[in-house]
């Protein structure tokens, strides 16, 4: 008999931004799969099954076998699944595997970047809204950043990386940025200056970066 697997985002990082529907569903799992810094949300998730960098694929096709011979899994993905999230990995995989789709649940999670975008008071649908996360080719950014709207993004490097290939490639050292690092955790921070200050700085992995527009004061 063929089980069901459902992807869930776990939003951000905090607990206080789990959604009901994500821990009501872990719990009545045969199978948790997810990071370690995921799985530590629940309280007493089901057959822990944890995975970091380098097994992320082994444990996440795991995961769909142990659905295939009938088991409730369920695979957690930072923020929301649609966003830098799991979501197409599980489907190709599922796909190989011969799971059918329609056993499939998504659940959506609180994304940093809609946290970000909180914070900094923005309208999030109408910026650009990009992610860099896992990918090289980030002058992709360079079309859109001076098409006079807010940039949200996603960094696939260090943020000062990025900081430094924009004024590399011409955009203003003072042009105006927000660091958001380690957003909904007790050592959040909130970081308003400029890009040439950004590229002097450093971060951990856990940001998103908002490049406001030229004119923005």
């Amino acid at each position: 008999m063929t089980g069901k697997i459902y992807i869930i985002g776990i939003g951000p990082g905090s607990s206080e931004y789990l959604t009901k529907k994500a821990i009501d569903t872990v719990k009545m799992s045969d199978y948790t799969v997810g990071s370690t810094r995921a799985i530590d949300l629940f309280d007493d998730a089901p057959g822990k099954i944890a995975f970091n960098v380098k097994d992320l694929l082994d444990k996440l096709e795991e995961g769909v076998k142990l659905a295939i011979d009938g088991n409730i899994v369920s695979i957690l993905s930072t923020g929301d699944p649609g966003f830098s999230g799991v979501l197409n990995t599980v489907l190709r995989l599922s796909d190989e595997n011969n799971f059918p789709e329609e056993n499939i649940e998504v659940i959506p999670g609180i994304s940093s970047l809609q946290l970000a975008a909180a914070e900094c008071h923005i309208q999030w649908d109408n910026a650009n809204v990009m992610t860099f996360h896992g990918r090289e080719n980030i002058e992709d950014i360079l079309p859109v950043i001076n098409n006079g709207k807010t940039t949200i993004a996603l960094p696939s490097r260090k943020v000062k990386d990025m900081a430094q290939f924009l004024i590399d490639n011409g955009i203003e050292e003072d042009r105006k940025v927000t660091v958001c690092e380690r957003l909904s955790y007790p050592d959040e921070k909130i970081v308003r200056t400029t890009l040439s200050d950004i590229a002097d700085s450093e971060f951990t992995y856990m940001c998103i970066i908002v490049i406001y527009p030229q004119d923005c004061p």
